[in-house]
């Protein structure tokens, strides 16, 4: 197996996971990026990646690598590198399509002795239970004696610039302890914060699970503190500020939360805890306030409004922001449209812009007609209300006085993200 590595690499899926992973790999071996969407792959060639992850400068830099939507491109490859997304369906049961599908495509190109190594969110057991029974299927051979897999989860931060690939610790495993050797000695050839060999796949599948499970118990603990100090007409942020004044104190902030992992990963572990007959409480608890997040805000801002004499029968609304998180162009399960639609049910339709999201993926995924740019001097008090639902880098740069200039005299501006000062908005959570 060892003489395998020094072979091919295919990364499968060039999103925010797999197109770093391909650069930092086709920096120092052949590399051949495979995605099955050509304009993907058209654009990649000409050096752009809309998700803003990598510069035309960093594409470029990777001398080895090449891209392609070709299946029988990846036929002289030897190891399989899998970062397909792995969401949740209208129910939040784990849908395993995309990866049963990147499964089924390098079925038809596997051969003896190659390597699959997994990135791709799961639950624990599912790349044994689930991916590897499927590979063994579509191709005739078999596991551990044909071939062999890996896990090493992702942990990417998508729009962070300075927690790069390279600088994030990344876990490592095999089927067998010379291939988790392998695969370790692998990653260690790009990842400069080092590895982490987990002693099994189930363990490394099962660190990564509770990495986005844990951050969204912590933000639902302090979702519901903020739930309770409106009642109690206490400014959260403030309390947070005070209790942070001792060293151990975990200083998350109330918000949406959203986006491909921390909001849909909890749902993997849950649904394999009921397979094996645990029904989760805690976990399920925090998802549930998370997920009323949107409606609670909403709630929040007209009652606000109303209390100051706004007319909501004629109330313009303005929502600065529409992706999941701050300086990134992903909309994928974005929170901010709970809130959008929780206007719709007041006969209100806000005008959302957005400098990070596409307008036509927006509109694709959601039905709602957004913008990139806004002339703000000829929106002067156009607005009666402003929602700063995103902390876009792009925001903070225009300023308060500016944002605030779209304003009628009768308003209501609201900072979501507290990226202001508390006096300059009508509510914080």
């Amino acid at each position: 197996m060892s003489s395998k590595i020094n072979k091919k690499i295919a990364i499968i899926g060039l999103g925010y996971v797999g197109l770093p992973l391909a650069i930092e790999f086709g920096k120092y071996k052949k590399v051949i990026g495979f995605d099955i969407d050509e304009t993907r792959i058209s654009d990649l060639r000409e050096l752009n990646d809309y998700t803003g992850e990598c510069s035309s400068e960093e594409i470029a830099s990777s001398k080895n690598l090449k891209f392609t939507n070709k299946l029988n491109d990846l036929a002289r490859c030897s190891i399989y590198i899998l970062t397909v997304p792995t969401p949740v369906d209208k129910s939040n049961t784990p849908d395993f399509a995309p990866l049963l599908s990147a499964c089924k495509s390098i079925s038809k190109v596997l051969n003896k002795g190659d390597l699959i190594i997994f990135e791709s969110t799961v639950f624990p057991g599912a790349t044994e239970e689930v991916c590897i029974p499927y590979l063994e299927s579509c191709s005739d051979l078999k596991y551990k004696k044909d071939f062999h897999c890996g896990y090493s989860p992702e942990r990417i931060n998508p729009g962070d610039k300075v927690h790069k690939l390279p600088d994030i610790k990344k876990i490592t495993s095999g089927s067998t302890p010379s291939i988790a050797k392998e695969v370790d000695d692998l990653y260690k050839k790009i990842i400069r914060a080092g590895t982490y060999l987990a002693p099994s796949i189930k363990v490394a599948e099962a660190a990564k699970v509770i990495e986005n499970t844990q951050r969204d118990l912590n933000v639902a603990f302090v979702n519901e503190l903020s739930m309770i100090f409106s009642l109690l007409e206490i400014d959260t942020l403030e309390v947070l500020e005070a209790a942070s004044t001792k060293w151990n104190f975990l200083n998350f902030k109330p918000g949406l939360v959203g986006g491909h992992c921390i909001g849909v990963d909890p749902y993997y572990l849950t649904h394999k805890a009921k397979e094996v007959g645990y029904s989760p409480e805690v976990i399920l608890a925090g998802r549930r306030i998370n997920d009323r997040m949107g409606e609670h805000i909403t709630s929040l801002i007209i009652k606000k409004a109303v209390s100051k004499g706004i007319n909501l029968s004629s109330c313009k609304v303005l929502m600065l922001g529409f992706t999941f998180k701050e300086n990134c162009p992903d909309i994928r399960n974005t929170k901010v449209y709970d809130i959008y639609q929780e206007f719709r049910k007041y006969n209100l339709k806000p005008k959302v812009y957005d400098p990070h999201a596409d307008p036509k993926e927006v509109f694709r995924e959601y039905g709602i007609k957004s913008v990139r740019s806004l002339n703000l001097e000829k929106a002067h008090k156009e607005f009666d209300i402003v929602i700063l639902s995103v902390a876009h880098n792009k925001f903070i740069e225009i300023g308060k006085k500016k944002i605030k200039s779209v304003l009628k005299n009768k308003s209501l501006f609201v900072d979501l993200k507290g990226i202001f000062l508390k006096g300059d908005s009508d509510l914080r959570l």
